[in-house]
């Protein structure tokens, strides 16, 4: 019997959503698996839209839609943030990690319904189903938030909306329905937050690296839907256009952004940033060792299309060397989390910013680099850049980056959870960096049993446990805050599931497998 890839998916997330009420259990609890059995109803009538093409935008082909896994991701996180935080007794971000809770249930009703509703013949069902979630959901956000936090909620869920119908109509073919919700889901919480808190500035706490992401992140978004827009009328390619590009980022850059991350840290924030990389000698040998490694990446890129170009020019990277990159990650990684975080925190989101940059040049083929970062990138392509935009590597950052920008640091006052918790901030290096990297190298050389109804093999999934593993003993070498304690089973337990998520999944595992992996950590 054929066994449904989306099936074995949904039953991971269901395992992972069921460890985490064993750890915690509240009143959002039930609303959270009403949602998980709704999702797993409506998941099976998207994945029939999509087969039959009945689908209102374009989605990224060869995958299902994803809403099993994608639904889960920030209420889970939500009470997991939240039963640390009531373990540390900061009641104000207690109250903040409800509104995830909430917000995530919200956004993914609402992706729900928007599915109920263009289905033809209505599936009574799924709807009843979906009722009886959304009315657990309702009753709980009455019983537990406030007011304000309602208000808080809806906003997110209205940014959500607007922003959903720019990008999947702007980008098609770039995502699934699942990583749409969680890339436009978290793009809505982080702008609400940063127009919360820039009407609020006199309760603007908390670390200064702390606002570096979200102004970066609105600051893309607001030059991406801009020019996205202008190039609607005009031609991009044009040294005129180009010129008028670079203008208005420098603009947008130094008039409205650095002003605005002032108003957060109180000091103008390009000297704020000298002093912060000079504070100490270890930070600009960091700083130097992370540039010879972003030159070896490049080095790659290079002599990898010198390659293509002596052979055939429809020459692809094999797996192997795609994978270079996230040992590259790994090297980079490893030593900031050990040594220094906030410097990482800082370097990160200025690399995500570069990123983001760079491929709004390659994707108007702004001159002078629009053309050559096309001819170089379109090498590294796999199956998931479908769409105009090339988000790989951005998803690679974004994977490894997340467990640290996510790290619950005024949960953890002495600056490092207890027991498994204290590699929460290795997430995104153990289950994307480690993980991931030996399942596809070892599966797709010595891999010979398939799982069930994938390509990924048994041996990828084995091997992949067990250098995780290996990886966990030698941050425990380096890293001497971290004390296991006896949580050695829970931590074997959590990989092994996120592994099977990942020989399972068809979504973006870059970007999935890292904060699944850092829930499940958290408890």
């Amino acid at each position: 019997m054929q066994i449904n890839p989306a099936y074995v998916e949904a039953g991971v997330v269901l395992a992972v959503a069921l460890c985490v009420h064993t750890a915690v259990w509240n009143q959002h609890s039930w609303c959270s698996l009403a949602l998980l059995v709704q999702a797993f109803y409506v998941q099976h009538k998207w994945d029939r839209l999509l087969r039959a093409g009945g689908a209102v935008f374009q989605f990224r082909p060869g995958a299902n839609s994803g809403i099993v896994p994608a639904s889960m991701v920030m209420p889970l996180l939500g009470l997991a943030l939240r039963d640390e935080c009531s373990a540390s007794g900061n009641v104000h971000l207690e109250r903040f990690s409800m509104v995830v809770t909430i917000s995530g249930m919200m956004l993914a009703l609402f992706l729900s319904l928007i599915v109920l509703g263009i289905t033809r013949p209505l599936p009574t069902n799924t709807c009843v189903v979906a009722g009886v979630a959304g009315g657990a959901i309702l009753y709980s956000t009455k019983q537990t938030l406030t007011v304000s936090e309602v208000i808080e909620v809806l906003e997110v869920l209205l940014i959500f909306v607007y922003l959903s119908l720019i990008v999947l109509y702007l980008l098609p073919r770039c995502f699934t329905p699942g990583e749409a919700l969680l890339v436009v889901g978290g793009i809505s919480f982080i702008v609400n937050q940063l127009i919360k808190r820039s009407l609020n500035l006199a309760e603007v706490k908390g670390e200064p690296v702390n606002y570096f992401l979200p102004v970066a992140v609105v600051g893309s978004l607001l030059l991406g839907v801009f020019f996205a827009l202008l190039f609607c009328f005009m031609e991009a390619e044009t040294w005129a256009a180009s010129l008028f590009f670079h203008t208005m980022t420098a603009v947008l850059g130094l008039g409205v952004l650095l002003p605005w991350l002032a108003l957060f840290i109180g000091r103008h924030p390009l000297m704020w940033l000298l002093d912060f990389v000079t504070l100490n000698e270890r930070r600009p040998c960091l700083l130097g060792y992370w540039l010879l490694l972003a030159l070896g990446a490049t080095a790659v890129v290079l002599h990898q299309n010198q390659q293509r170009q002596a052979g055939s020019k429809k020459h692809r990277a094999s797996t192997v060397v795609r994978k270079y990159f996230h040992l590259i990650v790994v090297a980079t990684f490893v030593p900031g989390l050990v040594l220094d975080r906030q410097l990482l925190h800082v370097a990160s989101v200025g690399c995500l910013a570069v990123f983001l940059f760079l491929e709004y040049v390659r994707y108007f083929r702004i001159r002078p680099l629009g053309q050559p970062l096309r001819r170089l990138l379109t090498l590294f392509l796999d199956e998931r850049d479908s769409g105009p935009l090339i988000l790989t590597h951005i998803y690679l950052l974004l994977g490894v980056s997340l467990p640290l920008w996510l790290f619950p640091g005024p949960c953890a006052p002495r600056g490092v959870l207890s027991g498994a918790g204290g590699l929460v901030p290795y997430a995104g290096v153990l289950a994307v960096g480690v993980g991931d990297t030996v399942a596809s190298v070892f599966g797709s050389t010595l891999g010979e049993i398939h799982w069930p109804g994938t390509k990924k093999t048994l041996e990828g999934t084995a091997t992949s446990v067990f250098a995780q593993i290996i990886a966990v003993a030698m941050v425990l070498i380096f890293d001497g805050s971290i004390n296991l304690n006896s949580t050695y089973s829970w931590l074997v337990g959590a990989i092994s599931l996120v592994a099977l998520l990942e020989a399972y999944t068809s979504q973006v595992d870059n970007l999935l497998l890292p904060l699944y992996l850092f829930i499940l950590l958290l408890l």
